[in-house]
């Protein structure tokens, strides 16, 4: 329903233009391929959105892809969705701010609060190192004891503390924050006292994004989104960009939602905009917008995927079809649910296509399905819980949604299947 010293190249070439009549011509191509949104640009677009950032020393390629085509992606970035393009000599960098933060933006590794405020403690700790500057475990553990703002402070005796941290230093080491150099963070799960040895990487410095005030000026999330947009010109055209491109599927919210009014008027124009620069199409409905990509591609996070929970979600956007009768959408599209109807809807799909599906849910209990259909259809936006009553709100993306069995796949075989193809 998201070479190694390109300067120096740079500058041999245009020696050369400026030495050799000759290459005049070869420079002039240049510079026109710079300013065409090519399949180049396209590419370097997708990296730099489904990628926190490029680093020079690991993706060489890549970062020399999007240098090549710099200038064109900054113009185009800035006047559709207004974010700052970082590019160092280290690394390149999109500063991604959405409209609205979703639960699913946040670090997917970490479980609790406290990771989050142990990942900010342990970045506030590399700033008062310098770059390939080595420490020990036990620095970072007693600085982040000392630094941590919680009700309970932290007590590395608890195991639960000591898994918090080890799910903080492997995600720090994952955006290459931190570099091991020696020893293994896992056996600090078993034990407290156990030592490895780190180095502060350059791209420490650069991990947090810059405001336009201190911190300490604001006083809620609210209040940084705020002031993001204030700096912003053309503030609904790029809001509608960013709810797209960041969003599996933007829905109408009320007669007056001013996001999906600009949607309807310009659709021919966000259409050709959208599949000219990227590999993805514009799909506009009454009550929901979502972008479709045609074909996959390795860097993108694409619904359905291969887990055999796409496939059940799947088969119960046929089966709401077939029973719009009994759960009519609202004008906006949206289908109110119970929890009991929900689980008879559940167990009347397993009774229709669960011949099919994996053994995992083949044979496994209600509730776990439940949980896992839930999960995911939340995770893509298609579902919410209503925090008073407790129902189920099915979104209108869900309506997009279709699966079921070829032709020739039979109930007889369900002995030797372990998940069905779904078309």
């Amino acid at each position: 329903m998201r070479v190694k010293n390109p300067s120096r190249v740079l500058i041999k070439e245009s020696f050369a233009r400026f030495r050799f009549p000759g290459n005049g011509r070869k420079g002039r191509v240049e510079k026109l391929e710079e300013r065409k949104f090519d399949e180049k640009a396209e590419t370097a677009l997708r990296l730099l959105f489904e990628n926190f950032w490029i680093l020079r020393e690991e993706n060489p390629e890549q970062y020399q892809l999007i240098r090549e085509r710099e200038r064109i992606l900054k113009r185009f970035i800035d006047e559709k969705f207004g974010y700052p393009l970082i590019v160092h000599r280290h690394f390149i960098k999109l500063e991604k701010t959405p409209v609205e933060p979703e639960a699913w933006m946040g670090i997917l590794d970490f479980r609790s609060v406290r990771d989050y405020a142990m990942f900010c403690c342990a970045l506030a700790f590399t700033e008062s190192k310098q770059v390939d500057e080595q420490f020990l475990l036990s620095e970072i553990c007693e600085d982040i004891k000392d630094m941590y703002p919680g009700e309970f402070p932290i007590d590395w005796t608890n195991y639960n503390d000591r898994k918090s941290l080890i799910r903080v230093i492997k995600f720090m080491e994952r955006l290459s924050l931190l570099k091991r150099v020696e020893g293994d963070i896992e056996k600090f799960a078993s034990h407290e006292k156990e030592e490895v040895l780190y180095e502060v990487t350059v791209y420490a410095r650069y991990f947090m994004r810059t405001f336009p005030d201190d911190l300490s000026e604001y006083a809620s999330a609210e209040e940084i989104l705020r002031a993001e947009w204030e700096r912003q010109s053309d503030v609904r055209r790029k809001r509608v960009y960013r709810k797209l491109f960041l969003s599996p599927a933007v829905c109408r919210e009320g007669e007056d939602d001013a996001d999906f009014l600009y949607m309807r008027n310009f659709r021919n124009r966000l259409r050709d905009d959208i599949e000219s620069h990227t590999s993805f199409r514009l799909e506009l409905f009454k009550n929901a917008a979502f972008l479709v990509a045609d074909e996959k591609h390795p860097e993108f996070t694409l619904f359905p995927d291969q887990r055999a929970i796409s496939d059940i979600v799947l088969h119960l956007g046929s089966l709401l079809r077939e029973k719009i009768s009994e759960f009519p959408p609202d004008e906006y599209g949206r289908i109110r649910m119970t929890k009991v109807q929900f689980s008879d809807l559940m167990k009347e799909l397993k009774n229709k296509y669960g011949y099919g599906w994996s053994k995992q849910y083949r044979e496994g209990t209600a509730a776990s399905l439940e949980s896992d259909v839930i999960e995911l259809l939340k995770e893509w936006e298609l579902l919410e819980a209503e925090e008073f009553t407790g129902s189920y709100l099915f979104k209108p993306a869900i309506g997009r949604l279709s699966g079921h069995y070829p032709k020739d796949f039979s109930g007889e075989a369900k002995e030797e299947v372990d998940g069905g193809e779904t078309e």
